[in-house]
């Protein structure tokens, strides 16, 4: 992952940012118990997760789940519908304008790929998506990836490279279907 790097097991940072964890899923657990109509209830519940005022225009259809909360940043009229995943230890920008669509997952966290590392902390890489995306249902941003403004991926893909503005992508993993310009 691009801009990758690891909170070693017994760190300070990886236990700072563990402790966190148990208030981020309860913060979701309450969200997730409200209906979707109660959308001032709902910003509220996404300001507690995120420890930030709701944006102007910004909706969201219950469940969201994500692992930390305060490392996740929404722009204007942004559009979050049912199901999404949001694992932000690493860090996720979101831009205005922005959807995405049912079951999208954003991971800006993991581990080391190497059998002998792989309990040796999680890695983080944040995730930087632009203004006026729109991300298809069940599609994956993995950690490092940025997405540039006007960018689409279509359903199911899964990014693991950065995705040009004003581009279509599409695909395991995904790969560039054409320009939107």
């Amino acid at each position: 992952m691009k801009d990758e790097r690891l909170l070693a097991k017994g760190s300070d940072e990886l236990r700072e940012a563990m402790v966190r964890v148990p208030r981020a899923f309860a913060c979701c657990e309450a969200l997730n118990r409200l209906p979707y109509a109660d959308q001032d209830a709902i910003g509220a519940a996404w300001a507690e997760l995120t420890g930030r005022p709701a944006p102007e225009r910004f909706r969201l259809v219950p469940p969201v789940h994500s692992d930390h909360g305060l490392r996740l940043r929404v722009g204007t009229n942004v559009f979050v519908n049912q199901g999404c995943t949001l694992n932000d230890i690493g860090g996720i920008e979101i831009g205005d304008d922005t959807m995405l669509g049912p079951n999208v997952t954003l991971l800006s966290s993991g581990h080391p790929t190497a059998v002998a590392e792989r309990r040796a902390g999680i890695t983080v890489a944040p995730i930087a998506i632009g203004a006026d995306v729109w991300i298809g249902a069940g599609a994956t941003v993995l950690g490092g990836v940025t997405i540039g403004d006007g960018a689409v991926v279509a359903a199911g893909a899964v990014v693991t490279r950065d995705v040009a503005p004003a581009t279509l992508v599409a695909g395991v993993p995904a790969r560039v279907v054409r320009d939107l310009g």
